[in-house]
């Protein structure tokens, strides 16, 4: 039996998830644009409410493509807002659109979302070593810095442990704890 980090329990879901996605470097706009969406819609409830409602969020935000968000209308924010099949918090809705305005200029000055975020990392994902859970920040130095400079591009929903929390599942940092089997495999370069 595989050692697993802990959070992820026996939750089929949620081990999926450990195992073929959390830390792997992620590189493409839309995938690295629908994190920021759903690390942000988790502020205030578990990530397992937002991984259930995974497949309803990629219904409703035409699959995360970022110019079809950023051209939503007030029409479409009463529409995800009648949506079970998502967090209906107007806050969180209205942030999505902004954020996915503000990735559109990101996009024009830098080339990429993915060359704009991974600038917070050097480039290269931030290899921890562990031991525990209670070992893991809940935001860096790096977080605060993307926060803040997201915060100033007019982003919502990306406070420093939201950014942290981006930074671990997108690959950017290497947050499995040492003795968990994909700690060794993504340190090496094997997502």
């Amino acid at each position: 039996m595989k050692t697993r980090c802990e959070w992820c329990g026996t939750d089929p879901l949620y081990v999926a998830y450990h195992d073929e996605e959390w830390g792997i470097p992620v590189h493409d706009d839309r995938h690295l644009f629908e994190m920021l969406v759903l690390e942000g819609a988790q502020a205030g409830l578990s990530w397992s409410t937002i991984l259930k409602k995974r497949d309803g969020y990629r219904e409703a935000f035409d699959n995360f493509d970022i110019e079809a968000v950023a051209a939503y209308t007030l029409n479409d924010v009463e529409r995800l807002l009648a949506n079970p099949g998502i967090v209906r918090n107007r806050l969180k809705v209205e942030s999505a659109i902004k954020n996915a305005r503000a990735t559109l200029e990101i996009q024009k000055e830098f080339g990429s979302l993915d060359a704009y975020l991974w600038q917070f990392v050097g480039g290269e994902p931030t290899q921890n070593a562990w031991k525990t859970m209670a070992d893991l920040p809940a935001e860096t130095s790096a977080s605060k810095a993307m926060s803040k400079a997201l915060k100033k591009r007019g982003f919502n929903f990306v406070g420093p442990t939201i950014c942290y929390a981006f930074m671990q599942a997108v690959g950017m940092v290497n947050d499995h704890v040492t003795s968990c089997y994909r700690y060794g495999e993504l340190r090496a370069g094997n997502g």
